[in-house]
């Protein structure tokens, strides 16, 4: 792992410009003001606050990440940069775009261009799609641990006719005072009419009104273009992230542009022990009292914050560690209650931590059974559920990371399906709820049961990460908290889909051919109510649900009006006889019901989503049967 690291930090090294610097005249900025830009736009404010202390990266991120991310070429025409005006010297210029795992061009996504230093270009930070850096792997793992949502990292470069024109001080100085151009006019329009981010078309009135998901960040000489690209583009930009830039760059053409609006923020990181902590230092100094900035630790209170790493000098340590923390920051959460940096849940995470930590408000005891007879360990590692095999601990740390992240973000995930007045009448109705992994605005939903007997709910197991990977598909997904006992099951579910329905708008979901999925006693659950209906069992009068999806369940019962079904279950379930299912689907299907029915040999009861297993994928087959009640 040691040399793993090393590695990563040569090649991040070379993102650093290690020499003095300095100040150059200024340039006309170019950027073109929105009529009313002087106005601070609140109205996206996040709430996301800065750290007292700098987070570390996990050492196990620069090893490659089980779900991996993709990086790829793209070759785009610009000019060269100091008669771009004139148009003369035409130039194919190269990018490296990172995408999430998972990417959906269906989906829109937050996306960040990230500069590298002096001495590199466009391959040093995340490396080549044939070779990727070390650092791409931190990205995968952020993403994973939901740490942050999923995001386009875009890694140009300002080098102009050669490679190797960074490797001239003086010129890399010169060249950013112009890339604002190319990077307006070009780059911006190949990336973001090419893939599918917050921009609605590279139109400039498009471009402008989706800076809110839009960011710019750099180390050393990539500070630079930074700097110069808040001072020509923050109309277009949001949140910028100037990471050790060694020079003072005392041009007022920089500063005047945060004059003009305010609706931004810019986090300025070094380390004490970098040559460029005096620039940084003074800088900031500057800022403070200058018209337009706000010194504040969240975009709730000020516009831009400083921090400083005690021993970090300009190296590649110092450049990955500042963009891991200005990724989390602008692009994932931090305690807001607390100004600390909220620190991603591991395998080691006590389970008492996870329900009391303060992103889950009221509704932390509900990620894990009420009964605690039904669940044993200690922590996320540990954690075991009476009747599940297949137990993967980093995907319940997965899971308990996405939901603090999209929390702390802002994010409504858990909705209660009683009125107070219901709740008062019935304790126990307090004990439910749903949670919510939000995916496409105006996608159809899905209602994800999870088994235990009717004695307790193993959502950890058998119902959040299946909703978990139904949002990553863009659909959007419930999985619901339930009373204990077949009736009060059967009740809250058939109250949960009504509270959808009513919802829906609010919700952005489409109602139409719903699905209603379940594992053991959460498959019976959503049998009965695709045969019966939702008034059957006390809800509204509702359609039927366009399909069912069922695991690891006896379940016998059926009738010539059940929805279309899919079934996946173990060939050595002790529990739920695999056959006995086979002959409720043979029979459905000989009745005119569109069926699936997938028997994995040798998988026991409760294998969730198989992942190591001969039923890994699954959910994708489900996922397509569905899709086909949808046409």
């Amino acid at each position: 792992m040691k040399r793993l690291i090393a590695a990563t930090l040569s090649l991040v090294l070379l993102l650093g410009s290690l020499c003095a610097c300095t100040n150059q005249a200024g340039t006309d900025n170019s950027s073109q003001q929105t009529p009313d830009s002087s106005a601070e736009n609140t109205a996206n404010v996040r709430k996301a606050v800065i750290p007292k202390e700098l987070s570390e990266i996990p050492e196990a991120y620069f090893s490659p990440a089980e779900n991996p991310g993709t990086l790829v070429d793209l070759n785009y025409d610009t000019y060269e940069s100091f008669s771009y005006e004139q148009k003369s010297q035409p130039l194919e210029k190269h990018a490296v775009i990172y995408l999430p795992s998972g990417y959906d061009e269906n989906r829109q996504y937050d996306i960040f261009y990230l500069m590298h230093g002096g001495w590199g270009n466009e391959n040093m930070t995340l490396g080549t799609p044939e070779e990727p850096s070390g650092f791409k792997n931190v990205i995968d793992h952020m993403i994973d641990a939901g740490e942050i949502r999923p995001i386009i990292i875009v890694c140009p470069t300002y080098n102009n006719t050669s490679p190797q024109d960074s490797a001239s001080f003086s010129l890399a100085l010169q060249l950013n005072q112009n890339y604002h151009n190319e990077l307006i006019n070009d780059l911006i329009p190949a990336v973001e009419s090419r893939y599918s981010t917050y921009a609605a078309s590279t139109s400039t009135d498009d471009l402008i009104a989706s800076r809110d998901h839009r960011g710019f960040g750099g180390f050393s000489m990539g500070s630079v273009a930074t700097w110069r690209t808040f001072q020509n583009c923050l109309d277009y930009f949001r949140y910028f992230l100037p990471m050790s830039c060694g020079t003072g760059l005392t041009d007022p053409d920089i500063y005047a542009a945060a004059e003009k609006r305010q609706d931004f923020f810019v986090w300025v990181i070094t380390g004490t022990e970098d040559f460029a902590y005096s620039y940084d230092t003074s800088r900031v100094e500057n800022m403070r009292g200058l018209p337009g900035f706000t010194e504040g630790g969240s975009e709730a209170d000020g516009n831009f914050a400083f921090s400083v790493k005690d021993g970090y000098d300009h190296g590649g340590i110092a450049s990955m560690e500042y963009t891991y923390n200005g990724l989390r920051f602008f692009w994932g959460g931090y305690d807001e209650q607390e100004n600390t940096a909220s620190q991603p849940y591991t395998t080691d995470t006590a389970i008492s931590d996870v329900i009391n930590d303060p992103a889950f408000g009221d509704y932390g005891h509900l990620l894990f059974p009420v009964d605690t007879g039904y669940m044993s360990g200690r922590t996320l590692g540990d954690l075991r559920l009476t009747w599940y095999s297949n137990i993967d601990p980093d995907k319940t740390v997965e899971i308990c990371n996405t939901m603090k992240s999209r929390a702390e973000a802002g994010e409504t995930i858990f909705y209660d399906i009683y009125t107070n007045e219901e709740k008062a009448a019935d304790p126990d109705k307090a004990e439910t709820g749903l949670f919510f992994f939000r995916g496409d605005p105006g996608e159809k939903f899905a209602v994800c049961n999870a088994g235990g007997g009717f004695a307790y709910v193993g959502a950890m197991h058998d119902s959040f990460p299946h909703a978990l990977e139904l949002s990553r598909m863009g659909y959007n997904a419930f999985a619901l908290i339930y009373r204990p006992g077949w009736d009060t099951a059967m009740e809250d579910l058939a109250r949960a889909i009504s509270f959808i329905f009513e919802h829906a708008e609010e919700l952005e979901v489409d109602t139409d051919c719903y699905s209603l999925w379940g594992g053991s006693a959460g498959a019976r659950m959503a049998a009965d109510v695709g045969s019966y209906g939702t008034a059957y069992f006390g809800g509204d009068d509702l359609p039927q649900a366009g399909c069912v999806v069922m695991q690891y369940t006896g379940h016998s019962e059926w009738q010539e009006t059940d929805p279309p079904t899919y079934v996946c279950v173990g060939t050595s379930d002790g529990i739920a006889n695999w056959r006995t299912m086979q002959s409720r689907i043979n029979a459905m299907s000989a009745a005119g019901i569109p069926t699936e029915f997938r028997a994995y040999e040798g998988l026991s009861h409760g294998f969730g989503l198989g992942t190591g297993t001969v039923a890994e994928g699954w959910i994708n087959d489900a996922v397509a049967f569905w899709k086909q009640q949808m046409e």
